[in-house]
């Protein structure tokens, strides 16, 4: 059975209070809920890891081979724009990667147009609010199932 793990980085706890209207009001464990169903759907495992902590987020990419994961679904959020080192971890570990943004990064600031994280990536989906995590979860199981 496929191991796919979804990782959301910095203040993605708040997602449903958090500037609704950017992000929506869909709260981070009801979007847990609907992945878990459209991933019993696709009969693959599914965990979900949120942490503020780039050091923890860089961790869990680490150890994914050890972990048996298959694939990521990630929002860096913040860290998408910083984060070397969640870059680094992304490529180093070789497990294929979507990046997901609930908002479109590329018609906001100008500091949030530049992406460090998705070069490490197979793909990224941005702009189309929550629902991009689904479509990220069906695109990465086609993806692995293509690969073997």
């Amino acid at each position: 059975m496929m191991n796919i793990v979804v990782i959301n980085g910095p203040n993605l706890q708040l997602l449903g209070s958090r500037k609704p209207e950017i992000y929506g009001s869909e709260t981070l464990k009801s979007l847990q809920k609907r992945l878990e169903a459209v991933a019993k759907e696709l009969k693959v495992k599914i965990s979900f890891f949120q942490s503020n902590s780039e050091g923890a987020i860089a961790d869990l990419i680490g150890s994914s081979i050890e972990n048996g994961v298959d694939g990521i679904v990630i929002n860096p959020a913040a860290y998408t724009h910083t984060s070397v080192a969640i870059h680094d971890a992304l490529e180093s570990v070789g497990t294929p990667a979507i990046e997901v943004h609930i908002s479109n990064i590329y018609r906001r600031e100008e500091f949030r147009r530049k992406s460090l994280t998705a070069p490490a990536c197979i793909g990224q989906i941005s702009g189309l609010g929550t629902d991009g995590y689904e479509w990220a979860l069906r695109a990465m199981v086609a993806y692995l199932k293509k690969q073997n």
